[in-house]
């Protein structure tokens, strides 16, 4: 049985482990920002009010948890998908509209290289994890422009995620994984049916990969 006490203690944890205040989780998911302050978890008349569906869904979606690692912190037990995160002071960050830029990335699709700036991100991420300034429209509604997202290259891309698409023609966009066949860590070219649903601009479009294409996990979107 899931109490009241035991549903904001996860999401307190999920704050936590993000290296976010209850304030900032919200803002993240694109909430108001007192959706989950302490002040707004029992009514003033005394009964213990719940956090919506909606309002989980979209903090699931942007923290990059999914809901057996979110059960997890239910159950008081640590978010498996935190597993070899840390905590960083900053991150490299770049354009939306630079991605393109072939000194971006190594051959493998890892950040590299000095066009790189530094964002401040008192947060946890894992080692390869970089940041995308959204300074563009075509992502819009899903990521909002001015956003930033936090993308890792090296973490398991799972059916449910969003992503962050690198065409060996130089085209960044975003997609919905709909269908995949294997549950291992991509950073190189795919060589696997991974069915892509395109996010903003192009939504709704099937994207068709190629074995040229470079997929890699939104984990957070700051909005």
């Amino acid at each position: 049985m899931i109490t009241h006490a035991d549903i904001w203690r996860a999401i307190d944890r999920l704050a936590a482990e993000r290296g976010l205040t209850p304030s900032g989780l919200a803002r993240a998911a694109g909430l108001d920002s007192t959706t989950f302050n302490p002040s707004k978890r029992i009514t003033p008349s005394g009964r213990p009010r719940w956090p919506g569906t909606e309002s989980l869904a979209r903090t699931l979606s942007a923290t990059g948890i999914s809901f057996e690692g979110f059960s997890r912190l239910l159950a008081g037990h640590d978010d498996p998908e935190a597993d070899g995160k840390v905590h960083h002071s900053h991150l490299r960050i770049a354009p939306f509209s630079q991605l393109a830029h072939p000194e971006l990335f190594d051959e493998t699709g890892l950040p590299e290289g000095e066009r790189w700036e530094k964002w401040d991100y008192h947060g946890m991420a894992d080692h390869h994890s970089y940041a995308v300034h959204v300074d563009c429209d075509s992502m819009e509604p899903i990521f909002r422009k001015n956003g930033t997202l936090i993308i890792s290259p090296t973490a398991a891309i799972r059916v449910g995620d969003r992503v962050l698409l690198h065409t060996a023609q130089g085209m960044a966009c975003c997609g919905h994984v709909v269908e995949r066949w294997h549950d291992a860590p991509i950073t190189a070219p795919l060589h696997e049916l991974v069915r892509i649903r395109g996010l903003g601009a192009i939504d709704g479009q099937e994207i068709i990969l190629d074995g040229t294409t470079r997929i890699h996990r939104i984990t957070m979107a700051c909005m």
